[in-house]
């Protein structure tokens, strides 16, 4: 191809290369200029023109994009008419769109004049959606170079788009004294709402205690019902091949294949199979309506892929879906390792309750809260101020021994305050206090002590950052070298367990009944585990002065 002035004298068949507006006619970008064209360009003064003319061989830009787009064509794939160099390609049916990523790569390589550009590879489509788009760069491509991309596509299929089947999908749902209706519920919205995404449907869900016998006696159930896809939501996350869910499967007369995959969300997933029909024991983030691992399983069933244990081991490059402050790190480089710049998707309501009601009994005659540091700021006023400089609202200072004193301690600073007349009667007197004040929009409750003046505001909102309950992250909880601290951060459904609490004792060992919504955040340093309630602690903390 010839670019660039032409005389108007060698104009004729040439395609014009920019818009020209003259007296009563506007000739576009792209126009082959005929005898009328020529003549209209002559009268306007013109002497030449910037153009483009076809040497022998050469393919005209919208022949071009219809060569490549025929080769990319697939059954349920439909082709728009070439112009201005380009053609799409489109869905003709929701489903599952694929491609052959080195193929498409090695086409892009052959010539700088011709590219094509599709969606990511296993993209989830709706009908009349463009899945590719082939577009030729010049106003010409060489003959050759079309020849050796149609040789190089030669009996391959570089895109394809597998439709949605309407499977009929049974789903399990197992259960265990104190996890709220609430939890149940949102596992079966959030798996209705995926299934039904995916053109299916879901047959009567099976609630049935979390025990292996009950478990496999519904999936018998279901699949005598009519179930081509069977579904284990189990109340707690399964943890091993021989745990519940799996062990309901293999009962069932099904194979477990793989447990577990590279996918976060998602790595608590199990693969399994009664008979033909995939069975899959779902991790506990399905509960989330988020994608995760288990939309991804899910795709490729409902587009009629037989799902393997190395199709999943295959699935890491790109498996990480979400940026969490939960994902741990290693021990050794914890303390090298920056937070996460990522903000949350939706930051999460938190309070903060600082306990500050105790008698400070290892310390009398101090009050270990008020022992002023260097600086002359009383420990209270320092714990509070990190809590303050957190994502932490509203903070709610729990009071009760010298009342008066702490208050004071803390005036001026935007807290709400909580009083524990029976702080006397131990720990769970003043955090009930305090829970009692937490305001109903709140999702989580930061529980600060008020003798851990290092937890830094940093830490707080890394905790705040991984606390997601509908992903199974009701309870967090810091460690330090695998050591756990505190402070710990609660959902709201533990509330009526937490505010059931009596004598001298916190809510920590309600994390161990509830070991499944728990998640721990490795922290840089060890400020999580150090608390100063003796004289012989605050030597270790040069801040303070160690007076009243």
């Amino acid at each position: 191809m010839i670019f660039g002035p032409t005389p108007l004298e060698e104009a004729r068949g040439a395609i014009l290369a920019h818009t020209l507006r003259l007296p009563g006619r506007v000739l576009k970008k792209g126009t082959v200029l005929d005898e009328a064209a020529v003549a209209t360009l002559k009268e306007a003064g013109k002497r030449e023109v910037i153009a483009a003319r076809l040497e022998a061989g050469d393919v005209p830009e919208d022949e071009a994009a219809e060569r490549v787009a025929n080769l990319l064509m697939a059954p349920l794939i439909a082709k728009s008419r070439a112009s201005t160099g380009r053609v799409n390609l489109l869905a003709e049916s929701a489903g599952l769109f694929t491609v052959d990523v080195g193929l498409i790569d090695r086409i892009n390589c052959v010539d700088e004049s011709v590219t094509v550009a599709t969606l990511p590879n296993r993209s989830v489509v709706a009908a009349k959606e463009m899945l590719a788009t082939i577009k030729v760069i010049p106003f010409a491509v060489p003959g050759a170079v079309l020849s050796v991309i149609e040789a190089m596509a030669k009996g391959r299929q570089a895109v394809t788009v597998a439709p949605f089947r309407p499977l009929s999908v049974g789903l399990v749902l197992t259960e265990l004294p104190g996890v709220k209706e609430s939890v149940m519920e949102g596992a079966v919205e959030a798996t209705a709402a995926r299934i039904e995404a995916l053109l299916g449907t879901m047959l009567p869900v099976e609630r049935v205690r979390h025990e292996e016998g009950p478990v496999a006696e519904a999936l018998t159930r279901l699949r005598k019902a009519g179930a081509e896809l069977l579904l284990i939501a189990g109340a707690s996350a399964v943890v091993d091949r021989r745990d519940v869910g799996p062990a309901a499967i293999v009962r069932a007369g099904g194979v477990v294949e793989h447990f577990g995959m590279p996918v976060d969300p998602g790595n608590l997933i199990c693969l399994g199979r009664v008979g033909e029909i995939p069975a899959l024991v779902l991790p506990g983030c399905a509960r989330s309506p988020k994608l995760n691992g288990f939309d991804w399983v899910l795709q490729r069933i409902f587009a009629g892929e037989r799902v393997t244990a190395r199709h999943i081991m295959g699935m890491g490059v790109g498996g990480l879906l979400k940026e969490i402050e939960a994902r741990p790190l290693p021990r050794a480089d914890a303390p090298r390792t920056p937070a996460s710049p990522i903000a949350p998707r939706r930051a999460r309501q938190v309070c903060a309750l600082v306990l500050a009601a105790g008698r400070s009994r290892r310390m009398a005659p101090l009050n270990k809260l008020l022992v002023p540091d260097q600086k002359g700021l009383p420990m209270i006023a320092r714990v509070v101020d990190n809590v303050l400089a957190s994502r932490a609202r509203p903070v709610i200072v729990v009071t009760g021994h010298e009342r008066e004193r702490v208050e004071e301690a803390l005036a001026g600073r935007p807290v709400l305050m909580a009083h524990a007349e029976d702080y006397a009667e131990g720990l769970s007197a003043s955090l009930k206090a305090g829970l009692r004040a937490v305001p109903p929009e709140a999702e989580g409750v930061l529980i600060c002590l008020g003798d851990m003046p290092l937890v830094s505001a940093e830490m707080l909102d890394r905790l705040i950052g991984a606390f997601d309950p509908e992903e199974g992250r009701a309870i967090v909880q810091p460690t330090f070298r695998g050591k756990q601290g505190n402070p710990m951060l609660w959902s709201r459904e533990f509330l009526p367990q937490m505010l059931a609490l009596t004598g001298d004792v916190g809510a920590r060992h309600l994390a161990a009944q509830h070991a499944d919504r728990l998640v721990e955040v490795e922290m840089a340093d060890d400020a999580v585990l150090r608390d100063f309630d003796t004289t012989e602690a605050l030597k270790g903390l040069p801040e303070f002065a160690g007076k009243r």
